[in-house]
């Protein structure tokens, strides 16, 4: 009886799907997109505030703090929010904490 009624709820909550087993993680399609071809601009931005003229190495630092201090801080508030998210509507922690597929 628990084996099928943990069946049932299995198939209730993740409706068939089970984990992608190596397309999710940092290294994938998208991944490459928004890093090669999506932040093109951005890249050269930054090399324009250090090889550009008039050139001031301090204001170019400052920039390239910003940036990372409003990356990481994006990064790691969406990681937060993805394990809370797991944990309350999928019952466990998402796949980069542990196993790919339904518990």
């Amino acid at each position: 009886m628990i084996p099928a009624l943990s069946s049932g709820l299995s198939y209730l909550l993740y409706h068939g799907y089970d984990g992608t087993e190596g397309l999710t993680g940092f290294p994938n399609i998208g991944t490459w997109l928004i890093f090669a071809i999506i932040l093109v601009p951005v890249y050269v931005m930054v090399a324009a505030w250090f090889l550009g003229a008039p050139r001031d190495t301090s204001t170019g630092l400052l920039g390239v703090s910003y940036l990372v201090g409003i990356t990481a801080q994006m990064w790691i508030g969406m990681f937060i929010l993805t394990m809370i998210i797991g944990i309350l509507f999928y019952g466990g922690m998402p796949e980069p904490i542990t196993a790919p597929g339904p518990m």
